[in-house]
């Protein structure tokens, strides 16, 4: 197989493990944290930035660059490593997102999902082969499978029928796979204890790459999400990787840590950048706000990075006050710093046996 997990160590005290996944495309060490570059971009970055903060793995969207630029110019360029440039590895989300999130422009059945195009409206047929035939197209290091995310909140039925045609999906996924492209399978079920069981037990029997806990972090509150981690990690294999898909808060990677989760995505250390707000060990602050006006060092001094460190608080807010695209950039590599150093920081944790310090370092973040 192309892609597998290799499981070096796990926390006396936790379900914490610390591995590696190993790709075509290099080594990632686990736990480990994926930017996400839904157009084959990190916003206001460059991969030579993204190298240089120590990420291994990257996500990026099906259904987006199926759009534009399309799956066959990506191809003929090499694949998305050679027509983007990035040297790591690189996990692609299957388009099942966009099933939740563009629900008023799609049309879903069991033979796959009918959509209008976001950018100009025509009409696009997203099949559990389809998705996986674009995914091997752009060449990426692990595919998802193509999976039926249901928002939250969702009735018990609507979350069962997900569910149900996520697991009449699964098959198909694979067999359009073959043997050269690594999926990883979506556990669904939404917040039912029995639905979550179901769905791990009969998607673990098929042959995936690894395993992901789907439709978590699609709009229930945090004391809802985290019995569903806990309940579903650990009824995913020891000897595969596990990912929660689109969680992404420091506490909240803690936890999942915790229970045995080793990948994770989310947008908000990069979008958050966008909307003036830095991750600190003492909690987000707001860049923009005037109590940086005068403040000629850092946010915090315990938070200052190589990147972005000759840059004082105050000259970052003035950047955001003058609309320079700068302050973007430097927001973005600021948080991107802090979200490697914790995750460097959990994997030490992990094999030094000292969870309940690294706990009580985060502990405000």
């Amino acid at each position: 197989m192309s892609v597998r997990y290799e499981l070096l160590g796990a926390c006396p005290h936790t379900r914490a493990r610390r591995g590696r996944l190993h790709t075509p495309h290099g080594t990632v060490e686990t736990p480990a944290f994926m930017p996400v570059g839904t157009q084959g971009a990190v916003k206001t970055l460059g991969w030579e930035d993204v190298e240089s903060l120590g990420f291994e793995l990257v996500l990026a969207n099906t259904y987006h660059l199926s759009l534009r630029p399309g799956e066959d110019l990506v191809a003929r360029a090499g694949g998305l490593h050679g027509f983007a440039g990035w040297k790591g590895a690189i996990l692609t989300d299957s388009g099942g997102y966009q099933v939740m999130s563009l629900a008023k422009m799609r049309t879903i059945t069991d033979d796959g999902v009918r959509f209008k195009s976001h950018l100009d409206g025509s009409e696009r047929f997203l099949s559990p082969e389809r998705s996986v035939q674009i995914q091997a197209k752009l060449g990426v290091d692990v595919a998802m499978a193509l999976d039926h995310c249901p928002p939250y909140p969702c009735s018990r039925d609507e979350a069962a029928d997900a569910m149900r045609r996520t697991h009449v999906w699964a098959p198909r996924n694979l067999a359009a796979a073959g043997e050269d492209l690594a999926v990883f399978g979506i556990v669904q079920g939404g917040v039912h204890e029995d639905l979550r069981r179901e769905s791990a037990d009969y998607l673990t029997s098929l042959p995936f790459a690894g395993f992901a806990i789907g439709g978590v972090s699609v709009g229930e509150p945090t004391e809802m999400q985290y019995p569903v981690v806990a309940l579903a990690a650990p009824l995913l294999p020891p000897d595969k990787a596990r990912y929660l898909m689109g969680v992404g808060h420091p506490r909240d990677i803690l936890h999942a840590v915790e229970q045995g989760v080793d990948l994770f995505d989310c947008v908000l250390p990069t979008r958050m950048a966008r909307h003036r707000c830095l991750y600190t060990l003492h909690g987000r602050v707001n860049a923009g706000s005037s109590r940086w006006a005068e403040h000629l060092a850092p946010h915090d001094p315990a938070s200052v990075f190589p990147a972005t460190e000759r840059y004082s608080a105050a000259y970052l807010r003035h950047l955001f006050k003058a609309d320079e695209p700068f302050a973007q950039r430097l927001a973005t590599l600021h948080n991107l710093a802090f979200y490697s150093r914790l995750m460097r920081e959990i994997r030490e944790a992990i094999e030094r046996g000292s969870w309940a310090e690294l706990r009580d370092r985060y502990r405000a973040a």
